[in-house]
């Protein structure tokens, strides 16, 4: 239906469809990504972009209809990427991780936040040495805050540490 797309078709699209990719990302994201809200709202608007380019949206629905879907897909992409970044870290608790987002997020929200900003950047996938630069502390620090706030973790989701 569009094919070809200017700059100023598309710049009116995103106008016209913000509030309803904005929706789309707040039920569907999970709470703990907010960070990723941006990140999400991008990946939605360069594949739409992509798609209008290649004519593949063929209006068999609203644009706002179609742009929802990209963007609720997108979201919950993002979940799944989080969710095997971040749950790996707990194989070393010597359990399967296989915890819900809703059950980590609860259990992170109760962590001292010495150990909730060193393990949330660990989920941003930050390495230790990132981690150390953006909070300003050792890498040894790092290393043993990661270790303690996974620990803590573990009781808060009923795992055996010894």
């Amino acid at each position: 239906m569009f094919g070809i797309i200017s700059e100023e078709t598309f710049a009116e699209i995103v106008k016209q469809t913000k509030k309803t990719v904005l929706a789309a990302i707040s039920r569907n994201l999970h709470p703990s990504l907010t960070r990723c809200i941006d990140d999400v709202v991008q990946e939605t608007y360069f594949r739409a972009y992509k798609s209008l380019a290649a004519g593949k949206f063929k209006g068999d629905s609203t644009i706002e209809t179609w742009i929802y879907t990209i963007a609720r897909n997108e979201s919950l992409r993002m979940n799944e990427k989080n969710r095997r970044v971040f749950l790996p870290d707990f194989e070393i608790l010597g359990a399967a991780p296989e915890y819900d987002l809703g059950s980590l997020d609860n259990a992170l929200q109760n962590l001292p936040e010495k150990y909730r900003s060193v393990i949330s950047l660990r989920m941003e996938g930050y390495s230790e040495e990132e981690i150390s630069e953006k909070l300003n502390i050792s890498t040894g620090t790092v290393k043993s805050r990661a270790f303690r706030g996974r620990e803590i973790l573990g009781k808060l989701l009923g795992v055996e540490t010894s």
